[in-house]
């Protein structure tokens, strides 16, 4: 068995979704006591996981992404994406907060500063003396051991995802691919996360225009 400790669930609530385009859908949020990192992480219950094999994504919280719009990276993009198709199947989207891959909001934007001189998002995070990732997805598997989930698909272009959760003992069957969102602005670091972190994404898509 894996070596962490369970987590229980400290409450359930419904939440009715609507997002900028008119897309509407009703979920459940469930929070949990008992996480290894101590943060305040939420699943989202949307449709029902009970069903076939379900559809999870790990999405980790970018605020200027998910609530500001921001289209230096692609993460407002894949989470209303993440939550149309797991309603559709039955599923759980996992909203972690680790902004900025785990190095924090502050961090983040600093790192951007150094990507405005040229470095990548990477080489940013480096340069400031801090992880590429940081992110440890221990807690994940805690959430979805807690909600009876040890088998899904995984909705992800990163395969160190699924490499950590099949490590803690959850059952990555297939890891699904998110969409290509590029922008202007988000080209080379979709490009630096295929050539740096072998993110499935079609790398002689992501030229700069």
């Amino acid at each position: 068995m894996p070596d962490y400790p369970a987590a229980t669930q400290r409450s359930r609530v419904r939440v009715p979704l609507r997002f900028h385009d008119g897309y509407s859908v009703d979920t459940e949020l469930v929070t949990f006591h008992g996480l290894t990192d101590g943060q305040e992480h939420v699943a989202m219950i949307l449709g029902d996981p009970a069903g076939a094999t379900p559809l999870v994504r790990l999405h980790s919280e970018c605020l200027t992404g998910d609530a500001f719009g921001s289209s230096r990276c692609d993460c407002g993009p894949q989470l209303r994406e993440a939550v149309e198709q797991i309603a559709e199947r039955g599923g759980v989207l996992l909203y972690l907060r680790q902004e900025g891959r785990g190095i924090g909001l502050y961090n983040k934007l600093d790192a951007y500063a150094l990507q405005d001189e040229g470095l990548d998002t990477y080489a940013a995070n480096t340069a400031l003396g801090l992880p590429e990732d940081a992110r440890d997805y221990t807690a994940a598997a805690q959430m979805l051991t807690s909600l009876g989930i040890t088998g899904l698909d995984l909705l992800s272009n990163n395969p160190d995802k699924a490499e950590q959760l099949r490590a803690l003992g959850i059952d990555v069957q297939h890891r699904v691919p998110t969409g290509v969102f590029t922008t202007a602005h988000n080209v080379l670091y979709l490009r630096a996360k295929v050539l740096q972190t072998q993110h499935t994404l079609p790398l002689a898509k992501l030229t700069a225009g």
